[in-house]
């Protein structure tokens, strides 16, 4: 039997920002698609690994969270405009007064939680702004 942790080692995107590229049109995808909605079945998919490095397109802060985040509260979400283009929602680390539309940020690795009652912690991307990048 599998273990928790090494079955979210073989999903590639939760430890890596893991997608796919479309060779015929140029465009990137996160999370991964086996068919390229410009092109659809014309062109095969390929993996591509994006190097994390983005833009805040709009964000919220979290006050209020369930039991297994109030100890992170306050939290920033935000929507990241990857520099290859796909958008994804992401957690900020910094504090709440920083954060800002069209903030450069970067990927970083990180506790993103705990699961079950043996507190199994799993882990994966998060984003922290980039020094001077407003």
């Amino acid at each position: 039997m599998s273990t928790v942790p090494r079955f979210w080692r073989h999903i590639p995107q939760r430890y890596n920002l893991v997608g796919t590229h479309c060779p015929k049109c140029d465009e990137y995808y996160y999370p991964p698609r086996t068919i390229c909605p410009n092109c659809r079945r014309a062109a095969k998919m390929e993996d591509y690994k994006f190097d994390g490095r983005g833009t805040v397109v709009t964000y919220t802060t979290i006050y209020n969270a369930t039991d297994d985040f109030k100890r992170q509260t306050p939290y920033n979400l935000a929507i990241i405009e990857l520099e290859e283009g796909p958008r994804l929602t992401g957690q900020v680390i910094c504090a709440p007064e920083e954060i800002e539309i069209g903030m450069r940020v970067k990927p970083v690795f990180r506790i993103l939680g705990k699961d079950g009652d043996r507190g199994i912690i799993y882990y994966g991307t998060k984003f922290v702004p980039v020094e001077g990048s407003i």
